[in-house]
This record gives C-alpha cells, structure tokens and sequence, in this order.
C-alpha cells in the first residue's frame, strides 16, 4: 500500500518524515520549492526530510497512492477536497485535523466521506508535536476507523519504531477528543496568562474534561475513547506545554497581548461550532461557551472566569 501526504506544514511534513524512513511516502504541497531546494521544512528547520519521501506539486499524482493522509487545517478541508476531481474508490482516506468545520457543524471525517462515500474514512490523532514526531522521539497516537479490517492494515502501515499507533472503531470520539481539548487548552492558557495559578488550571482541565465526555455521548461516541490517547492524552499535552499553539493563544488572551496571526490556532473556530452545537442539542457547556466569547472579544478573562465561578453550586 503506498502512502501520500497532503500538506507541507509542520505536521505533514512530520508526518512524512516519520513514514519516510520505513517506507517510501509522496509529500504533496501547494508550494514545494523551500521542501525541495532544501529537503526540509521551513516550518521544521534542521529535520531533513529522508530519501524515502518524494516532494510534488502534482495532485492527481498524490490521489493515485492508496492510502491519503491529509494533515492541513480543519477549516481548510473541505475547500481542499473540493479540488480533488479523481475518485477515490477502496481507499483509506485519514484525516489528520483537529477541528470541527464552521459551516457544517462536523468533524474532519464525515467531510471526507461527505465527498468520497465511496471510500473509507478514518482520523489519526493524539497527544504529538511535530517537532517530536519528526525528531523521531516516542509517540502513540489513536488511529479510528470504523472498518476494522482496514484499521488494522492502515495501523500497521503507518506505524514506525518510533510512532506507535493504537486503534478505535470509534470515529465520533476520536474526532471529539482531538477537536474540543483545544478549546479546553485556550482555557488553560488564559487562566495562567491572567495569573490565575495551576489549581485553577487543573479545575479547567478536569471541568473541561466533563464537558468533552458530555458532548461526545450526546454525539453517539463512546465515552471511554475519551479517557485514551485521543481524548485525555491530547487534553493533558495541549493544556500543559508552551509548545501548543491554542495554549500560548489562550496565554496571550490572559496577559492582554497580541498573538501572531499567522498562527492556526483550531481551537477558537471549534468552540463557535461548539456552542452551536451545545444549543441545537440543549446542553450546557460553560467553559467552552466562555472560550468562544473570549475568541470573539465578547468577554474578558476576568468576566469569563466570574461567570464560571457564580455558576449555582452543583453536585460533581
């Protein structure tokens, strides 16, 4: 089975370097001249690319291999599939965003298989930098597809000595997990940049963590696949490391601050999709209402914190 990845950013091009000293891999980019005059990322400096990965321009070339990863933005998806005009018939289709889509309310997969039914869609995600997936330094992540067969093979071809993938049937919470522990770690970020101390931030993450479980089996997941790598391992990473960019925004939030725009930080579209999502189904998630209205500048940090700590007292 042969492999492309689609997205020369930081996390594919990490991605193909991880598979690249395996197995040969096709590394698709926009723009390939800096991946293919240096044989390295900008994004990534000093991480050579090995000779086992193949940088193209060329997407009609990338969508003839049999397995398609596609590490790019989640708002970014659709609009990028839309230019894919080749069918994609019998093959594995994984998303590697972490997001929900702010038009229609989904996850990175059911845009996948909204525009190719015929093939098989399926997520990868879980607590990762791409700096340490590329450094080839341990990580485990969470594979999820529903058909478990190809789940099983899409696992061992994408596996390497130094990433460990485990795997799920179940999508909805895959997706879930990596989507929602980005607003929880915007959260985080502006509790310690307005200098509010780790027990607030542990309050956050583990209050954050409830409205996660919530809203993934209210979605049809199964709560325990929040519990794994996807879901608490993600949340426990992203929460805690100046490394994450939803974090470092949240912390620019909490000091008043300015944060590179440049900078894709999923986090503050999910929580919109979020609290839409929460409204059309009647349920109540107050930090991840508060990290939306922070995003939009409709509140500030001390009157997000206010309301969250007003909130009637409640049995946990």
């Amino acid at each position: 089975m042969s492999v492309a990845v689609f997205g020369g950013g930081a996390f594919g091009t990490a991605l193909a370097i991880a598979i690249g000293q395996t197995r040969p891999v096709t590394l698709w980019a926009r723009d390939t001249t800096h991946l293919t005059k240096h044989r390295e990322s900008a994004r990534l400096p000093g991480m050579a690319l090995p000779d086992g990965v193949t940088v193209t321009p060329d997407l009609e070339a990338a969508t003839g291999m049999d397995t398609l990863l596609f590490a790019m933005p989640m708002q970014v998806l659709s609009g990028f599939s839309d230019q894919i005009e080749a069918p994609l018939t019998g093959k594995a289709l994984v998303a590697c965003c972490k997001g929900i889509d702010l038009k229609s309310l989904t996850g990175p997969a059911a845009i996948l298989a909204q525009h190719w039914p015929e093939a098989t869609p399926a997520i990868l995600t879980g607590p990762s930098f791409a700096a340490d997936i590329a450094r080839g330094l341990p990580t485990a992540l969470t594979l999820a597809c529903e058909e478990e067969a190809l789940g099983k093979a899409v696992q061992a071809q994408l596996s390497t000595p130094t990433l460990r993938l485990y795997r799920s049937t179940d999508v909805v919470g895959a997706e879930l997990g990596g989507a929602l522990k980005n607003v929880i770690a915007i959260a985080c970020g502006a509790c310690i940049g307005a200098g509010l101390g780790d027990s607030a931030r542990a309050a956050l993450m583990t209050r954050g963590f409830a409205e996660m479980t919530r809203l993934a089996a209210a979605l049809g997941a199964r709560p325990e696949t929040l519990a794994g790598l996807s879901g608490l391992g993600d949340l426990t990473l992203t929460c805690t490391s100046d490394l994450s960019r939803n974090f470092r925004y949240g912390l620019a939030l909490g000091k008043g601050q300015a944060f590179d725009t440049g900078v894709t930080v999923e986090g503050a579209a999910t929580a919109r999709a979020v609290t839409r999502i929460a409204q059309e189904r009647g349920l109540t998630l107050p930090v991840c209402a508060a990290v939306a209205k922070l995003t939009t500048a409709e509140t500030t940090v001390a009157e997000a914190m206010e309301a969250l700590l007003s909130r009637p007292l409640k049995e946990e």
